[in-house]
């Protein structure tokens, strides 16, 4: 009987590992995800802390072998050829693709990882990464333990900026505005566009950013850039006025619309680098509802499991690709507004108020 059960994303972080074991290099992709054939890091092994300890799995290239070598009693735990993991990899995509269920099991797969030592889906570490490689950089002869994030196109499209109440940015209603503006806007359509059609052309009111609902979400958008805040409320109030979402587009508005005045006729890029930084920030591991201190918890990049089961990275030493690869690859997306109690004008001290949420998740 099958002990272990997950759902696609969780067997996808077992699908790298097994995969990356048997390819024995992690490859680079660019911007459109698309491999980079002469970009790789040689993998030397990949760490995992196990029921039984912290294990090693060595990789040995030239003789096409994987080995499990425990540290803390220095014994080799097995010894196996790398097309083990390529059958076990084979199968576990296929299953994954095929599944059907929120969560599921897979028999073969487990009884292989028992072999190995492997008891959890999701390994056991002191920091945040899914997965930590000792890779070799063949340009640098850098080698180093390095985290990474894993994020698997091969189910549902992951959040990237999860929404909360801290993502809440709060705006204040100016024009002529009044109890039954607030009424009919908040009995208006369901939808947003709707709402604001009203708010913006029927009764000519505007939104005026005043701050966030949560002081730590943002404090960690300050410690990027100041204008951050700012500029995340301008492109947000943009989506929900026009439903236009995805943050290529966004970009493109809010440079066309430039609400902060910048210089734009030397083309310097303001707009579109801020928010790659908030975006790569995010994906590297700052949450919203913690205070960051600029370190990254995901200290290598990302991995990203492709629908064709390719394994690609972006590693932090190709940062420009995997912040174009962000840009491209995200939108804007509504969140529950009950949950997280926003999108509703609201009246204090005489004055008229919205929040509006935010959430960006990967377009797949």
């Amino acid at each position: 009987m099958p002990k272990l059960s997950g759902n696609k994303g969780e067997w996808s972080e077992i699908y790298v590992f097994l995969r990356l074991l048997e390819v024995g290099k992690l490859y680079a992709a660019d911007a459109d995800l698309n491999k980079m054939d002469d970009v790789f890091y040689n993998i030397i092994n990949i760490v995992r802390t196990e029921n039984i300890g912290v294990l090693e799995f060595r990789v040995d290239r030239n003789a096409g072998r994987v080995s499990v070598y425990n540290t803390e009693t220095a014994e080799t735990l097995i010894d196996l050829p790398s097309d083990e993991f390529a059958r076990v990899a084979d199968r576990l995509y296929n299953e994954i693709v095929a599944a059907n269920a929120p969560s599921f099991a897979s028999a073969d797969t487990e009884a292989f990882l028992d072999r190995i030592s492997v008891s959890t889906l999701k390994a056991k570490s002191s920091d945040k990464a899914d997965i930590r490689i000792k890779i070799h950089d063949i340009n640098t002869g850098y080698e180093s333990v390095q985290g990474f994030s894993i994020k698997s196109r091969l189910g549902g499209a992951s959040t990237l900026v999860n929404a909360g109440k801290t993502t809440n940015f709060i705006y204040e209603i100016t024009g002529y505005v009044n109890d039954n503006v607030m009424t009919v806007f908040n009995n208006c359509s369901n939808l947003f566009k709707s709402k604001f059609d009203y708010l913006y052309n029927y009764v000519n009111c505007s939104l005026k950013y005043i701050g966030m609902e949560n002081d730590t979400c943002e404090s960690n958008l300050l410690l990027i850039d100041c204008d951050l805040p700012q500029i995340c409320a301008q492109m947000l109030a943009e989506y929900y006025a026009t439903g236009v979402n995805t943050v290529e587009k966004a970009l493109d508005s809010i440079v066309a619309a430039n609400p902060m005045n910048y210089n734009l006729s030397k083309g310097h890029p303001f707009y579109q680098y801020k928010f790659k930084k908030f975006l790569t920030e995010s994906a590297l591991g700052m949450l919203p509802s913690k205070p960051w201190d600029g370190t990254a918890d995901a200290t290598g990049g990302y991995i990203i499991v492709r629908e064709d089961g390719e394994v690609l990275c972006y590693h932090l030493f190709n940062r420009n690709e995997f912040e174009n690869y962000l840009v491209k690859n995200t939108k804007f997306e509504t969140a529950s507004t009950s949950r997280h109690q926003f999108g509703s004008i609201y009246k204090e001290n005489g004055k008229y108020y919205l929040k509006l949420n935010l959430q960006i998740r990967f377009i797949k």
